[in-house]
């Protein structure tokens, strides 16, 4: 019996879920009936996970936002999209495998998707650069939006990357550039634009592909300005002081939904998205094909109008008379 990848609050999630397997591989062996100790055991375990997940602070958030079962942009993709076309490079220098995009279908209609993703393994991560876009990645991206923009196409995507790349190749390759232009292209883009906070959503790294007219976020994910060590270390001169800095940038979907950051929260699985997939994929659906509905019956220019709008109106500032 493997041993699952799991967080130190979920210890006791994992040791009954392998109680209960245990349970079920003895009961083979010897040919007996469990029915009645699996159905205690299944009802403990969903008031256990029930019980965890519904206290998260906003740490452990983080930390559920970064689980390394977490489902990604392709699996998601999988789950809900038919006749996947993936499209790669920016034109310009290479592909970038930490930015995926392609035409998809998604409940008959013809979307273009485009997301980060990141890596399963070590080699899955060096090729994915741990889904931390390069400046071709964003540029990937612009290109295939302008396509979509072309075909008169509806655009979402999906993020999930702990920041862009900040390593010297990709500064002298223009990378705050390639994330600027992103934003000013994207805000006048004259198709319905959704996007979807699927895991860690980092720093302007995360906004080069959320400038969109409606921002969705699943439950137990992160949109945040710069991540809770980050900011610990700038603020407090130490990450150990990270928990303090989570609770203060209010980074958790719940702070972001009051805030008017993002209009809806996309509810997860008992047990986060990790626990189980095709449930995290179908509550994604709904929401995608609920917004997306509505966005389709706007002109281009309300499109433009409402998403320039919305982001001008974010945010509180104080001054004197």
């Amino acid at each position: 019996m493997a041993t699952r990848a799991h967080l130190e609050f979920e210890r006791d999630i994992v040791e009954l879920q392998e109680q209960m397997e245990k349970l079920l591989e003895n009961a083979d062996d010897k040919g007996i009936d469990v029915s009645d100790e699996l159905r205690v055991l299944r009802r403990k375990l969903e008031v256990l996970k029930e019980e965890t997940f519904r206290n998260l602070t906003p740490l452990e958030k983080v930390q559920v936002a970064r689980h390394p079962r977490r489902p990604y942009t392709l699996d998601y993709v999988e789950r809900l999209f038919t006749d996947w076309i993936e499209l790669k490079g920016d034109r310009g220098f290479r592909d970038d495998g930490a930015v995926v995009a392609g035409w998809g279908r998604l409940e008959g209609r013809s979307v273009m998707v485009i997301g980060q993703q990141k890596g399963r393994n070590m080699k899955e991560n060096l090729w994915r650069n741990f889904g931390s876009p390069h400046p071709e990645g964003y540029r990937k991206a612009l290109r295939f939006m302008r396509q979509a923009e072309k075909f008169r196409r509806p655009v979402i995507t999906f993020i999930d990357t702990p920041g862009a790349y900040p390593g010297v190749g990709a500064e002298e390759r223009g990378q705050a550039e390639a994330i600027a232009r992103n934003l000013r292209e994207m805000a006048a883009l004259r198709v319905p634009t959704l996007s979807a906070v699927i895991g860690e959503g980092g720093s302007g790294g995360a906004l080069a592909l959320g400038v969109t007219n409606r921002i969705l976020m699943m439950e137990h994910a992160i949109y945040s300005v710069i991540s809770p060590e980050g900011c610990a270390a700038i603020l407090w001169r130490t990450a150990e002081e990270r928990d303090k800095a989570a609770r203060a940038l209010k980074i958790t979907s719940r702070d972001l939904l009051e805030r008017g950051i993002v209009e809806e929260v996309v509810p997860e699985p008992q047990g986060g998205a990790h626990s189980d997939w095709d449930e995290a994929a179908e509550n994604l659906r709904e929401a995608l094909v609920r917004n997306l509905g509505e966005l389709e019956a706007l002109e281009p220019q309300e499109l433009v109008r409402q998403r320039q709008a919305k982001f001008e109106a974010m945010g509180e500032w104080e001054g004197k008379e």
